[in-house]
């Protein structure tokens, strides 16, 4: 039985002692699916039998009737694959065969959850006391009752702990949520319908809808759409969302955006999006003529500005965009990059450049910078762009991980809404190592480089040497990346000399 009065914080800490009691028994990049699968078959089995006491209740004969469940959300869980059947197994060795066969009936009744939840509890791999001991955790201690927001935070709560120890390829499935509150900040999604191309686990979803409530907007108001390649990291979205109540079109199963793009047609009024950094295969030599390179085509071996023209083309006549990028897509001499990056100055599509801490992906310290695309710039903020740099801002939570501080999100996302006329009775002003509004003809001058840095100035001329001393790690990680860019350039040249015939 669940423990009443559980705050967040306890379900948090059980949750990830559980997690912890299958770490060494079982591949990482498995045990997050073995682990959330559980929570969401406890989510879904006592949700539904909530509803069905209701309706049994209320005597009017409809606790049968799938519409009156598929109406708010629910899913139908037929009654020999509920959470109560599954923690009565726990004292058989054939409890893992039992959650298999559940969810095969949870699938045949909701056919859209076909393929989402892991069907490998038998496995001979996975430790069945460990996994009895887990269910029992489960059953005694977490409260389904609680609200779904209570539960969303922890089943985010629960990603990001996985997505530390998993390193770089939490990249894969996880954007840490200072960072997509941001994103999501600088948008300022209220209505219409949102488009996110590489959705790993929902998180810019999740933070787009929290973020307009909060602006007393309501559920519905935004509809969602996205796509993701990664087929574990596309089933932990669908479960991500159902939990937090959001429904979203994010295809009938994963899919590689650039190479078949499940949403070729729509029109997104916002796009937020974290894709990979520099990511070197793509498909690009398969797209050459492809009719989402309006700028130009975009290199074969880094995919950073095939991402920007992807989201571009998806993006509605008045619509606005941001995505975080490598910040060596600032400032890029690649022929091609470059070529791009001007054309989109010179059309006076990019409305903000912010330049963010490093530290802020998990065990990576690459720097990264936000773009705001925004195809209906307000008259008087036309062919100019918005720099602001915040590289020193964030809090260090320990091992060089960073966070950003809610007011220093606030601070971001406040200037921008203000430049927007967003923000009733406040002007724009330039803020002197922080903001500025430049002129498009000073970024010719810097043959269209982008870094905030260049434009913005220091607050203070007496900070100037301990600025640049704390800045020093940020260009470190800058200059190695450009070293890395330059080889996967050269190894390029070679490549195509060698498809010439020239000797290397």
């Amino acid at each position: 039985m669940s423990k009443p009065n559980q705050s967040s914080r306890d379900i948090k800490k059980i949750l990830w002692t559980g997690a912890n009691t299958l770490r060494g028994n079982v591949d990482p990049s498995e045990y997050k699916q073995v682990f959330l699968g559980l929570i969401f078959l406890k989510f879904i089995s006592e949700r539904f039998e909530r509803k069905y006491a209701q309706l049994k209740e209320e005597g009017a004969g409809f606790e049968n009737d799938r519409t009156e469940y598929t109406s708010e959300g629910i899913y139908f869980v037929p009654s020999d694959a509920s959470w109560r059947e599954i923690a009565t197994k726990c004292s058989t060795d054939d409890v893992g065969m039992f959650i298999d066969h559940a969810i095969h009936r949870i699938e045949q009744e909701n056919p859209e959850l076909k393929g989402v939840l892991p069907k490998y509890y038998a496995r001979a791999e996975l430790d069945k006391n460990r996994l009895i001991d887990l269910i029992r955790l489960f059953d005694e201690n977490i409260d389904t009752k609680t609200s779904i927001v209570t539960l969303g935070r922890v089943y985010e709560y629960c990603l990001m702990k996985f997505a530390e120890h998993e390193g770089r390829r939490a990249g894969e499935f996880y954007t840490p949520h200072s960072v997509v509150r941001t994103l999501a900040g600088m948008v300022n999604a209220r209505h219409g319908r949102l488009y996110d191309p590489c959705c790993g686990s929902g998180g810019l979803f999740i933070a787009a809808q929290q973020f307009a409530e909060e602006l007393g907007g309501d559920k519905g108001d935004l509809s969602f759409y996205g796509q993701e390649s990664n087929a574990t990291t596309w089933k932990m979205c669908l479960m991500n969302l159902a939990i937090h109540g959001i429904e979203a079109d994010v295809g009938k199963y994963n899919a590689d955006t650039f190479l078949q793009n499940l949403h070729p047609n729509l029109s997104a009024d916002f796009i937020l999006a974290s894709p990979p950094f520099n990511m070197s295969e793509w498909g690009g030599e398969k797209l050459w003529n492809d009719k989402r390179w309006i700028f130009g085509m975009p290199p074969s071996g880094n995919a950073n500005y095939a991402w920007l023209q992807h989201m571009f083309a998806q993006l509605s006549p008045v619509g606005r965009m941001g995505v975080v990028l490598s910040n060596g897509a600032l400032t890029t001499q690649n022929s091609a990059e470059m070529g791009i990056r001007k054309k989109m100055i010179e059309q006076d599509l990019i409305e903000c450049i912010v330049s963010m801490p490093s530290h802020l992906f998990y065990n990576t310290s690459i720097p990264f910078s936000i773009w705001l695309i925004n195809k209906e710039k307000l008259p008087s903020n036309r062919n100019k762009i918005l720099f602001i740099d915040a590289i020193n801002m964030g809090e260090t939570l320990g091992r060089a991980q960073k966070e950003m501080r809610s007011e220093e999100i606030r601070k971001i996302s406040e200037k921008i809404q203000i430049l927007r006329g967003e923000v009733p009775d406040l002007f724009y002003a330039d803020e002197p190592g922080f903001c500025v509004l430049t002129d498009i003809e000073k970024i010719r001058e810097t043959d269209y480089v982008l870094s905030p840095g260049r434009y913005v100035g220091i607050a203070d001329p007496g900070e100037e040497a301990e600025l640049h001393l704390n800045a020093l790690p940020d260009l470190i990680s800058e200059l190695r990346e450009l070293m890395h860019e330059n080889r996967d350039l050269e190894f390029e040249l070679a490549r195509k000399l060698g498809e010439l015939g020239y000797e290397h």
